[in-house]
């Protein structure tokens, strides 16, 4: 493995940006044909169904018996796949494709308070007013929406989008205290105890699905495929290839994917705070992680030279 980010690299990144960047938007075209839990389980199934056929086309076998793993596999399940994928879909029922994609982007700046708590990451002054300026950002781009709370569907819809980037970084912490195991395989397990998590919530809730058309039927067979299970495989060959570091690329590419593909595909308006907090919450991810990325950036000019 090299920290060296290759050709294959830059491409990888900037595909993985976009793929998650269009999830949004997809998410919403599935949503016009079926329920929010559908559309989670739905997502969640096909993508496990498919990294498992990656373990077992490559040889992959199960973990060993290990109370403590196992443990970690069933939390990070809920908590990076089951949890949030209800909590986006049915947010995006109220809220454009392009505030769900906004709200990611405080997933790194939620980690970093979180790490300094739970790993041995301490959070100190540069990092602190990234995460400061950062979460200002969000409060910009949720602050209509609390001054609403009671009066409608959509103030509660905003919060449950905040809820779900929540989610994926108190996952993340997880997963880096989480005891060694293959990281495909991972991903795939995480996905089974989505899936087992949320079927029969779904068949209670909202019952089996039918096809609902092409347009609908489609989007939730590439939200499975591709930004579920292909881009699990992808940011895994990335992060072998150029590092943790080099992946955080992504992070500054889906807020800004989100909010073109829903204006150019969906016809969504984008108030002018979506673009404040976009630059606010850029801006305080780039401080808060400005050590890393200069060490990247150096790296990749000297071995252009």
């Amino acid at each position: 493995m090299t920290d060296t980010p290759t050709s294959r690299d830059w491409g990888g990144v900037i595909s993985l940006g976009l793929i998650w960047g269009a999830t949004f938007m997809v998410v919403s075209i599935a949503l016009e044909g079926y329920g929010p839990v559908t559309v989670a389980t739905a997502r969640t199934t096909l993508g496990a169904v498919a990294l498992l056929c990656v373990m077992a086309a490559s040889g992959r076998s199960l973990p060993r018996p290990d109370g403590r793993l196992w443990a970690y596999i069933a939390l990070i399940g809920l908590l990076s796949t089951a949890l949030p994928f209800v909590l986006l879909s049915w947010g995006q029922q109220y809220v454009p494709s392009a505030f769900a994609g906004l709200s990611m982007a405080a997933i790194p700046l939620m980690v970093l308070p979180l790490a300094h708590f739970f790993s041995d990451e301490p959070l100190n002054l540069r990092k602190f007013i990234g995460v400061s300026l950062g979460f200002s950002g969000a409060l910009m781009l949720i602050g209509p929406g609390l001054a609403q709370l009671g009066r409608g569907a959509e103030p509660l819809a905003q919060l449950a989008c905040i809820a779900a980037a929540l989610c994926y970084s108190v996952a993340s912490v997880f997963t880096r205290r989480c005891p060694p195991v293959d990281p495909v395989t991972l991903a795939a397990l995480t996905l089974v105890v989505g899936s087992v998590t949320l079927l029969p919530i779904m068949l209670i809730t909202e019952g089996v699905p039918g096809w609902a058309g092409p347009r609908s039927g489609w989007a939730i067979i590439v939200l499975g495929l591709v930004p579920t299970a292909l881009a699990t495989l992808l940011r895994v060959s990335i992060i072998r290839s150029a590092g943790s570091v080099f992946m955080t690329l992504v992070n500054y590419q889906v807020p800004i994917w989100s909010m073109v593909f829903g204006a150019w595909v969906l016809s969504e308006a984008l108030p002018l705070r979506f673009f404040i907090a976009l630059a606010m919450i850029l801006t305080g991810l780039a401080i808060s992680q400005w050590v890393s990325l200069s060490k990247m950036l150096r790296g990749g000019r000297a071995s252009a030279r």
